[in-house]
């Protein structure tokens, strides 16, 4: 449909229920057995299958917006954390990382996956069903997506 950017919102989930705060992820081979195994449960697959979309992506990875879509990360995972703690300081920022989502997969544009919050952690949950924080999200996501679209112009 001739987008510009593909912008993918996620709940995040941990067996450690005390697991918490905001990460980006874009397309990338997955870095450690954490991001394979949560790349896994995202995908709704095994480790195995993981494994074979890893190497398919080495062959996609030539022309893939690599750098285009770190860059959004960047922007996004900054706005996000800045616009969550201005509410909520003891929000937790943890970082941009890259992963084999199959979500990501064969866009043709600068491409991220946020995982906001993890419902899995009791007092995040909360905050997903509170509209203050909802909007911060929104307004995160929407700051991040315009420094990065006034970085590329």
């Amino acid at each position: 449909v001739n987008a510009d950017l593909f912008v993918s919102i996620h709940a995040n989930a941990a067996p450690n229920r005390a697991a918490s705060g905001i990460e980006t992820y874009y397309l990338n081979l997955a870095k450690t057995e954490k991001v394979a195994q949560l790349a896994a449960k995202e995908n709704g697959t095994s480790l195995e299958k993981v494994s074979t979309l890893q190497a398919i992506l080495f062959d996609l990875m030539a022309n893939y917006k690599l750098n285009d879509s770190a860059h959004l990360a960047e922007d996004i995972q900054r706005s996000l954390v800045k616009s969550v703690r201005s509410s909520f300081p003891d929000t937790r920022n943890l970082g941009v990382k890259q992963g084999p989502f199959y979500v990501l997969v064969g866009a043709s544009m600068p491409s991220i996956l946020a995982e906001v919050a993890f419902i899995s952690n009791t007092v995040e949950e909360q905050r997903l069903q509170d509209p203050v924080f909802q909007n911060l999200l929104v307004e995160g996501l929407l700051n991040g997506i315009t420094a990065y679209a006034q970085s590329v112009h």
